[in-house]
């Protein structure tokens, strides 16, 4: 049988993950009280037990400590039984916009405030977090590309680390992203806006890709960001990190930086069994 326990912080994901489970053939019980969670584990272990796939959510209530959490799921280890941990995260200002987007509560916000709640939540499950198989960080996370995380990892069985690697493009005009990781200045290479034919398409038009890859210092810069990541991310993966954004910048986030982002995604892609996203966070804005 194969048991995982899905955890992680309020707002990170995990209600949409256990229903991806459930559609993916697991029998998914959330909120069970955590004096019954040793009592359901010896039931679906049982050797007549027709359940073959089971999702347990777990997390934070204000009416309970965390620490009987993880105290039975020791407990269940010294026991013999096997599962694994996938926890939910995504980063501090984005767990604070969902919440007051939906105008709940957070169960640790005893005086209301969302922020205080969201950083005594994660001091909480600080070990929980540091123990966990899986951790899938849903900052900039599309629903698609959630389940195809998921089904990765418990549908196809597929080798995983917790690294999710983000490219994203963005124009200097608009401001560094504040997420980013690694930022890499691009214009330095000819500008496509000051050709009358390229203008108004964008770097993810052949024309524009054609005419900033046709240069050789593109060329060479793209060589270099490429030895230079697929160099990084094992041993970022080996340091524990989750999560990467690689920002790629021009003047108006346009033309060379999605040409740019774009061949490195390609690049990148399938190439190890790390995550990754492609997000053009300016191509959208009119001026450049």
């Amino acid at each position: 049988m194969r048991f995982v326990i899905v955890t992680g912080m309020s707002g990170g994901g995990k209600s949409t993950a256990l229903k991806m489970l459930e559609d993916a053939g697991f029998y998914c019980v959330d909120n069970l009280p955590v004096s019954l969670i040793e009592k359901f584990v010896e039931l679906i272990s049982m050797p007549n037990s027709e359940i073959s796939k089971v999702a347990l959510g777990l997390d934070v209530r204000s009416d309970q400590s965390f620490e009987d959490t993880t105290r039975i799921l020791e407990q269940l280890k010294k026991k013999g039984y096997k599962f694994e941990i996938l926890f939910m995260d995504a980063g501090e200002s984005v767990l604070i916009k969902r919440y007051k987007e939906t105008r709940r509560i957070h169960p640790l916000a005893a005086d209301g405030r969302v922020e205080d709640g969201v950083r005594t939540e994660r001091k909480v499950l600080e070990n929980v977090r540091r123990s966990a198989d899986y951790v899938i960080d849903t900052t900039n996370l599309l629903t698609r590309e959630l389940k195809e995380e998921l089904d990765r990892i418990f549908v196809e069985n597929g080798e995983y680390n917790s690294l999710m690697v983000t490219v994203m493009s963005f124009g200097f005009k608009y401001g560094i992203p504040a997420d980013a990781d690694l930022v890499f200045d691009v214009r330095f290479l000819p500008n496509p806006f000051y050709i009358d034919e390229l203008k108004e398409k964008t770097g993810n038009d052949k024309e524009v890709q054609d005419y900033v890859m046709n240069h050789e210092e593109s060329e060479t810069f793209m060589n270099k960001l490429t030895d230079m990541i697929q160099f990084l991310i094992p041993n970022y993966v080996k340091e524990g990190k989750y999560r990467l954004v690689v920002a790629i910048g021009c003047t108006g986030g346009k033309h060379r930086s999605v040409t740019l982002a774009n061949e490195l995604y390609k690049r990148m892609k399938d190439k190890g069994n790390y995550g990754i996203k492609l997000y053009h966070r300016d191509v959208g804005n009119s001026s450049v």
